[in-house]
């Protein structure tokens, strides 16, 4: 299944959606100064173990790096996920 990531700035968080406009899963999104605060990540019932958490969580890392920002990862999802992927961990506040 196919999933479009966007920012939902009024809600603060990460989302992937499904074509029909399902919401598959979120990661949520504070910043804080010069960190991002990633404190829960998601996936809905339905749609585990299909790559969910890790679409959305890439997608804030890449913005915060981006926009030079550092990370604070409170979400165990979150930590998992950069520890896998250590081109993340220079993000790390």
């Amino acid at each position: 299944m196919e999933f479009t990531v966007s920012f939902n700035e009024q809600a603060n968080r990460f989302e992937a959606v499904t074509d029909d406009g399902t919401l598959a899963g979120f990661t949520e999104y504070h910043v804080e100064g010069e960190t991002v605060v990633m404190p829960h990540t998601v996936t809905e019932d339905g749609f585990e173990g299909q790559g969910v958490g890790s679409k959305v969580v890439k997608a804030a890392l890449e913005a915060a790096r981006g926009d030079g920002k550092k990370v604070d990862p409170k979400c165990p999802f979150v930590a998992s996920y950069i520890e896998r992927h250590q081109e993340y961990a220079d993000l790390v506040a």
